[in-house]
């Protein structure tokens, strides 16, 4: 039933009602109105007389819905499955309640005519368990009235009222780990979504089951005052109205209300059980007899050490001996198979049991000698890893703890985000350790070149206030090392506090995940390497093919084109649009062989993307324009002609653009404003070669790479 279950994805009982919606006649398929129907049968049976014959089918009704719920409930790969629960949890408790008034109606106002009074369920239950003596079946009753009060519903409802506590607290981290996986490419807008409607039907559902919980406790409480009520009252008819002796009304109201009590407390003992299995199954996953059975059995050597006990108490003196030994010769065997059947199956044992490389005897396997190990080729020595991150050995648990597995989920949705923004995809990243580094240091290398460095805690949140003041926390102050900004290290119970201040919390995982981003994005020109140029001609549609052939080799080598794509990346503009490079390559080939006349061109035939990516919230580009007297000086310092033209310009005037530029930006920046630096087209290269050197991240484009259709903001002149 259970793979059944797992297999059409949903509840038992909807399932069940499906097809009978699908299949069934037709007032089976208006399952709202059978529901319907059946509350307010319940309804009418709490003020109506019931017949005997009535009441016996409604008893039976009862435990055969209480047996399915027990049945479903071990059945179930995971508590959500039966979100309904808590609705079935009323709806058997009404029934149970209303059964008990139509039974408390015949016991009292027909008792006096014998044990058959209240029907023939009712006899067999108080005469059964009774044996011709009230005082038992008033012993067995208060035993399992106890047990069902005290015990079950008293648990399962702690239980589901932590659960529903700690779930409603979780809910934030959850959901900003949802956004983080979304932001970082990890899962789609579609799977965000499904996570956020599981998580919000989970927290429903505990909460739900907390009040639930009330219900079943309520139910046996009740049970215990009807059975009271019906004892006294039954005994006061009985010796007052019927004239009975007193003997006789005491067996025969005590038989009818004991076996009353017990039909409705046995179907309240099993719906409780349901309910303290599904709560305290919220963590598992799998059917219940494989949560139970399959970790009781996961260490042979607890169960050895377990008949070894068995063994012990059966050798004792006085204490049965068969019965212990023979639970003691399964626990053995238990012990001696259970492992060997795992390996045969292929499966995984925990504890360091199981961690067998090989057959017995086999190289490589236990007790064989050591496989040996083969000879590495020195070619491999010449490899360079083009993106490394290397760790300290305090940051081993990143990659392998869950935490690693955050760690390189995001780099693999690092790698699908630029290709999708920039156009390329990023080479795979090689983790190693680094004993030479600090504890909790990292080391990104580009080519095996440090382009950055860190240190992140791994057990702690990097906090940071978007506003730029000191954060008021109990911590260590640091600096984040991506853009260099004031930070804090927090112990992760400040998350929640952090969080309502405002701050922003990121977690070690992506903190270097962030870090590595930037650095790759610095660097994607010297990561386009010509291999990789001819790999992206390749992979264009059959349709680009022709064009592909009509611009390479004939107008453009494949050397050259990377060094157009080079400069491109340098300047964080996505190759993307590969057919719209070659037809501005094409167009500028015409003309001249010159790899940076030919990129200006390739940038004016782009003008529509750089535009759109430069343009801010408000829909405008803001820009800082270049003064006449500066256009002219960069323009009349430009010598040679050709390939061989270069910026000429004296040493003190550059420090005075610099120092220019830098007081034009500084004063935007404090306004909160990073606006892009306009030129004409025939300095701008020049420009840009100056100001990459000391503000990297500012845009400079000329008036060709405006798009008509922009809209565009001056705010200042250098």
């Amino acid at each position: 039933m259970a793979d059944q279950t797992a297999a059409s994805g949903g509840n038992p009982l909807n399932n069940l009602f499906g097809n009978l919606r699908n299949n069934g006649p037709a007032l089976l398929k208006r399952t709202e109105i059978l529901f319907a129907l059946g509350i307010v049968t319940i309804l009418v049976m709490l003020v109506i007389p019931l017949p005997t014959f009535l009441l016996d089918f409604g008893l039976a009704v009862s435990f055969t819905f209480s047996v399915l719920i027990l049945m479903t409930v071990l059945s179930i790969q995971k508590p959500l499955e039966m979100s309904s629960f808590p609705t079935i949890l009323l709806v058997s408790t009404m029934l149970r309640l209303a059964l008990n008034m139509a039974s408390t109606r015949l016991i009292l106002g027909h008792g006096h005519e014998g044990t058959q009074a209240a029907g023939h369920v009712i006899q067999a239950f108080g005469g059964f368990i009774m044996g011709g003596n009230f005082i038992i079946g008033v012993t067995v009753f208060a035993i399992l009235v106890m047990v069902n009060f005290t015990v079950i519903t008293k648990g399962s409802g702690r239980i589901a009222e932590v659960a529903a506590r700690f779930t409603l607290d979780g809910m934030p981290g959850k959901q900003m780990a949802i956004d983080a996986d979304l932001s970082a490419g990890l899962i789609n807008e579609d799977e965000a979504k499904k996570r956020r409607r599981e998580l919000e039907e989970e927290s429903q559902f505990f909460g739900a089951m907390d009040g639930a919980s009330k219900f079943v406790r309520g139910d046996a409480v009740a049970g215990m005052v009807i059975t009271f009520i019906n004892v006294v009252v039954g005994m006061i008819i009985g010796v007052g109205q019927k004239n009975m002796s007193f003997l006789k009304a005491g067996a025969t109201y005590t038989q009818l209300t004991i076996g009353d009590g017990l039909v409705s407390q046995i179907p309240a003992l099993i719906v409780s059980l349901a309910a303290g299995l599904m709560v305290s199954k919220s963590g598992q996953s799998g059917s219940a007899d494989k949560a139970l059975f399959g970790q009781l059995s996961f260490y042979p050597s607890a169960m050895g050490l377990s008949a070894f006990l068995l063994c012990a108490l059966a050798l004792l003196p006085g204490l049965p001996f068969l019965p212990f030994i023979s639970l003691a010769i399964a626990l053995f065997a238990g012990a001696y198979y259970l492992p060997r059947l795992r390996k045969a199956r292929g499966d995984q044992m925990g504890g360091g049991e199981a961690m067998a490389g090989g057959a017995p005897g086999a190289p490589g396997g236990p007790g064989g000698p050591p496989a040996p190990a083969p000879d590495e080729p020195i070619s491999s020595a010449l490899a360079i890893d083009l993106i490394r991150l290397e760790l300290g050995y305090g940051l081993l648990s990143l990659i392998n703890t869950d935490a690693g597995h955050r760690l390189t989920d995001q780099i693999k949705g690092l790698r699908r985000q630029l290709a999708s923004e920039i156009g390329i995809i990023m080479p795979a990243v090689r983790i190693q350790d680094n004993l030479q580094l600090p504890p909790n240091s990292y080391v990104i290398r580009i080519k095996e070149i440090e382009a950055g460095r860190g240190d992140v805690r791994p057990n702690m949140l990097l906090c940071m206030d978007p506003r730029g003041e000191p954060i008021q926390l109990p911590g260590e102050v640091t600096t984040e090392p991506t853009f260099g900004l004031p930070a804090m290290w927090i112990e992760p119970a400040y998350r929640e506090e952090a969080l309502f201040k405002g701050f922003t919390v990121v977690d070690p995982p992506t903190v270097l995940t962030t870090h590595l981003t930037e650095v790759v994005r610095d660097n994607m020109a010297d990561l386009l390497s010509y291999a990789e140029t001819q790999k992206l001609l390749d992979e264009l549609n059959k349709e680009q093919q022709k064009l592909v052939a009509d611009v390479i080799p004939g107008q453009i080598g494949i050397g050259a084109l990377q060094r157009v794509l080079q400069n491109l990346l340098g300047e964080r503009i996505s190759i993307r649009d590969l057919p719209a490079i070659l037809e501005g390559v094409s167009e500028a080939t015409g003309y001249t062989r010159n790899i940076t006349q030919i990129t200006e061109h390739v940038r004016a035939r782009l003008a529509r993307q750089i535009s759109d990516s430069h343009t801010n919230d408000q829909g405008y580009i803001p820009l800082i324009t270049l003064s006449p007297e500066w256009e002219q000086a960069f323009a009349e310092s430009v010598v040679g002609e050709g390939d061989e033209r270069n910026l000429a310009m004296a040493p003190s005037r550059l420090q005075q653009f610099i120092t220019a530029v830098r007081q034009t930006y500084d004063r935007h920046a404090m306004m909160g404003e990073s606006p892009v630096m306009l030129t004409s087209p025939g300095i701008r290269p020049f420009v840009r070669s100056i100001i990459e050197r000391f503000r990297p991240a500012t845009a400079v484009m000329s008036q060709n790479e405006i798009h008509p259709k922009a809209k565009i903001k001056t705010l200042g002149q250098v």
